[in-house]
């Protein structure tokens, strides 16, 4: 099964058709025909199936013949991870916690970063891949970079860690983790948070934890952290 994505489709549409760049993809890349079907996501958790009625490369037009909408997970995982210094290391880190269920992603700019730009764009593309390469059906959102004390000020309900590297008692996030929870997970830069960024986010309730005994590197520690959200919900 291949699935495209398409996020202008939704529970009233019938007939549609895709943008220049997809049309051509389908009609001269995969060679599609008319009457071939095609799998579909909005990236809202609707699975359309489609008829191919013109494989135009320029604006190829199908209808929808079924959908599904499939539902969502039982909890909600918002990862706060500072970009890394190189942009494929944090787009690793977003292909993997797509392929492993993440709903939301803030990039936050912290006082030891060395990467304060973002490419958004383009990581919307990657997250749009890796959705559509792992089969499912919703689209984690991607928010404009911020920094950690302007993150702090927002309202954030559910659980809240913050996975730092400074001596201090700290659990392992496993054993933190209540199941079928909102969970906000806050990752450093790899200069790690420093002293008065993590004083600020202790002070807003959010909780030291550990992912190990190794110190890990940004991308490695927010893979991590999804993983293990996505072990306790699976297996709990």
């Amino acid at each position: 099964m291949q699935l495209f994505f398409h996020p202008d489709l939704n529970d009233a549409t019938n007939e549609f058709s895709f943008p220049t760049d997809e049309s051509k993809h389908i009609a001269k890349v995969l060679r599609k025909k008319t009457g071939d079907i095609l799998w579909i996501t909005n990236g809202n958790g609707i699975l359309f199936e489609a008829e191919i009625t013109n494989p135009n490369p320029k604006k190829c037009e199908g209808k929808v013949i079924s959908k599904v909408t499939n539902p969502p997970k039982p909890y909600r995982l918002h990862m706060v991870v500072a970009p890394t210094k190189l942009n494929d290391r944090f787009e690793w880190f977003l292909e993997k916690a797509t392929e492993i269920g993440v709903h939301e992603i803030t990039p936050v700019i912290c006082d030891h970063s060395e990467r304060k730009i973002i490419k958004k764009e383009r990581m919307e593309k990657v997250l749009q891949a890796a959705m559509k390469q792992s089969l499912q059906t919703y689209l984690p959102k991607l928010n404009d970079a911020i920094s950690l004390s302007e993150f702090l000020k927002t309202p954030t309900s559910g659980e809240l860690f913050i996975a730092h590297c400074e001596d201090q008692i700290k659990k392992e996030l496993f054993h933190s983790l209540t199941p079928h929870k909102n969970t906000t997970i806050l990752i450093g830069p790899e200069g790690d948070f420093s002293s008065a960024e993590i004083k600020l986010a202790l002070a807003n309730a959010y909780n030291p934890i550990a992912l190990g005994e190794t110190r890990l590197r940004t991308e490695t520690a927010a893979v991590v952290a999804c993983t293990t959200v996505a072990m306790v919900n699976l297996i709990r």
